[in-house]
């Protein structure tokens, strides 16, 4: 894959999404959201990502399911794109939090998306590994349910009905396509050692171990606020009554 091919992917996801945030900017706003537009907007485009990053994962590997069987050689051009598409991504959100969050505040984020990039950016350079972020991308499938929750939450909907199913569809999505993803991943890269460079091998790893421990701790956030706080509030109620 050349890298001009690389490039011109990367800086038009960049600037695809930057387009789709300044469209979201022209949208109307719900009331609730007004206080801060700029993460209304932010966390919309996110959705727009994950939606099409979720159903372009999935169609790597029905189109080419040879790249489930040989995660390390075995690409195609569609699958090669789909992670330089997503580098840009990243690219884009990295730079809008920058400009509009103190480091204090985005920290995590900041350093999560400077790790995927680095990633992900090996894969696409290199031509191998990437298999496994298309896998890594599968992940993407709970995000779009992640970030809808977000927007019902800014829209002022969270004791909607369309924000409690969500977030049931939420968690088992979580389960599913987030923590079950990265516990098989970090198993397929203990056994592949033999099979990797040392430094494919660590980023790999301290990549792994940063998604995992930021995801447990989202999974315990979402967890005690759409479930077991929501639970208190009824049996506070069954009290009083």
């Amino acid at each position: 894959m050349e890298l001009s091919s690389v490039i011109i992917t990367t800086v038009s996801s960049t600037g695809f999404f930057t387009l789709v945030n300044s469209g979201f900017g022209k949208l109307p706003v719900p009331e609730p959201a007004r206080r801060n537009t700029w993460k209304w907007r932010n966390i919309s485009t996110s959705f727009v990502h994950s939606f099409i990053t979720a159903v372009w994962a999935v169609m790597c590997f029905f189109i080419h399911p040879q790249m489930a069987e040989d995660l390390i050689e075995t690409h195609s051009v569609f699958s090669h794109a789909l992670v330089s598409f997503s580098i840009g991504y990243f690219i884009y959100d990295l730079l809008d939090m920058l400009q509009h969050q103190r480091l204090s505040e985005a920290w995590e984020l900041l350093f999560h998306h400077v790790v995927v990039i680095t990633c992900f950016g090996l894969s696409v350079l290199t031509c191998r590994y990437v298999g496994f972020a298309v896998v890594a991308l599968l992940v993407e499938i709970n995000s779009v349910f992640l970030h809808f929750r977000q927007i019902l939450r800014m829209a002022g909907q969270a004791a909607a009905t369309p924000y409690r199913v969500n977030s049931m569809i939420n968690l088992g999505t979580y389960v599913v396509f987030r923590i079950n993803t990265l516990a098989w991943m970090t198993r397929w890269l203990v056994l592949s050692r033999d099979k990797l460079p040392l430094v494919a091998y660590t980023l790999g790893s301290v990549g792994l171990a940063i998604m995992t421990v930021m995801n447990i701790v989202l999974f315990c956030r979402l967890l005690r606020s759409d479930f077991l706080k929501s639970s208190t509030r009824e049996a506070k109620k069954d009290k009083e009554m």
